[in-house]
């Protein structure tokens, strides 16, 4: 990415989401199998292709049957079974035995529970001491949904129970958006692979694996770049290598250092920088830019403030990317159950642990308890973390109590 003389002022976490969302552009949708298609998006309103119930069917195992002919006795001349419908004539006091989900004839208006009847005759007959009203326990033809009705819409997130819809009314595949291929590469001379040994000032390699996770959770598909020495040839090929994909995400080299390379080889490559530098702690130094329809974050080395980073501006990225309708982090609400500094220049996103609800707290809002160690290197103190509560910029301490927003961190 091209280096620019310093702005004027730091980027708001908003108008800096604003610009990645202005770049993002939906990808083309695919076919895709439905036992394939969990967490997809759809790229188009799914509507039923048959009625749901596609028949009239029975909420209970007992017995099919006119309320009219209620309360009596009643012969039992058959039997419609889940799957086995009973094809016979129910004529007036008569009944058919039925099971859960089974068809009730066209003749019955009504399901009485087994354990309300009386049994005579070994099963022959029946006897009910109580009317039954017409609709009782009977599942009527589409009154779940209709044939041709929607059942999703357009730029949802298939779940259990959107993938469990979407198979009951016949639907054997979905056009859904694709998923974004993301090249993450790390950069610096001092990274190793987890699981070798070290030399003196040397360090494994967090962020790689961390990203890499992370955009797995938010449906990507990832290839890791192997990283980058502090060289310029090194940069070069590894980015060039990069660029080949829907997203790039590199760690390291965008700040201000001698080896922080990735702006500059980034111009060379022809990525257009759209901002550099947000005000934020951890996380300032984040570059954005593109290359034709290439996304390209460059995220600060610390892995702390690459979390962040990922969190606020490339999760929701990717899920755009996808086909979700909004390109906002998924922020909830919550007290702090501690005083907190705040920074005069910059909002700050602090780890915390987030509990259930406290005295005196808001129903349905966590108390969120700021963790130790709050600098952008502890990866380890940050692992403890269930979220980001966002402390706003002003003098002084916002005190416990006060009501702050936090984004939950995903761990699955």
């Amino acid at each position: 990415m091209a280096e620019h003389a310093p702005q004027p002022h730091l980027l708001s976490i908003d108008d800096a989401l604003a610009l990645v969302a202005a770049h993002v552009t939906p990808l083309p949708a695919e076919e895709v199998a439905l036992a394939q298609a969990y967490g997809r998006f759809i790229a188009e309103d799914l509507r039923a292709a048959v009625d749901l119930p596609p028949f009239a069917s029975s909420a209970m195992d007992g017995y099919a049957l006119r309320g009219a002919d209620t309360p009596g006795r009643l012969e039992v001349v058959g039997e419609s079974a889940a799957g086995t419908p009973y094809r016979g004539e129910l004529g007036p006091g008569q009944a058919v035995a039925i099971s859960t989900g089974a068809v009730v004839p066209a003749q019955a208006d009504a399901v009485v529970p087994v354990e309300d009847v009386e049994v005579h005759d070994d099963g022959a007959r029946i006897e009910l001491s109580s009317p039954v009203e017409p609709g009782a326990f009977v599942r009527a033809q589409g009154g779940d949904i209709e044939r041709g009705a929607r059942l999703l819409e357009a730029g949802t997130r298939l779940g259990p129970a959107q993938i469990g819809a979407a198979a009951a009314v016949g639907l054997g595949t979905l056009k859904c958006r694709r998923r974004p291929r993301v090249a993450v590469l790390a950069t610096g001379s001092e990274l190793r692979q987890p699981g070798g040994q070290l030399a003196e000032g040397e360090i494994y390699d967090a962020n790689g694996p961390m990203l890499r996770a992370a955009m797995v959770s938010s449906g990507a598909r990832v290839e890791l770049v192997p990283s980058a020495a502090d060289t310029h040839e090194a940069h070069r090929a590894a980015l060039a290598r990069a660029l080949e994909h829907d997203v790039v995400l590199s760690s390291g080299g965008v700040s201000v250092g001698a080896h922080d390379l990735v702006r500059s080889v980034g111009a060379e490559l022809g990525v257009e920088e759209v901002f550099w530098r947000v005000a934020l702690r951890p996380g300032k130094p984040l570059a954005f830019g593109t290359r034709g329809p290439t996304l390209v974050f460059g995220l600060p080395g610390n892995p702390v403030s690459s979390l962040v980073n990922f969190e606020l501006f490339v999760r929701p990225a990717l899920l755009a990317l996808q086909g979700a309708p909004s390109i906002q982090p998924d922020w909830s609400s919550g007290t702090l159950a501690a005083a907190v500094p705040r920074n005069a220049s910059r909002d700050e996103l602090i780890r915390v642990r987030a509990s259930a609800t406290g005295a005196g707290t808001p129903a349905g809002m966590a108390v969120l308890s700021p963790l130790p160690g709050q600098q952008s290197h502890q990866i380890a103190i940050a692992a403890q973390a269930d979220g980001l509560a966002l402390i706003p910029t002003g003098t002084g301490d916002l005190p416990a109590d006060a009501q702050v927003a936090y984004l939950p961190l995903q761990r699955s």
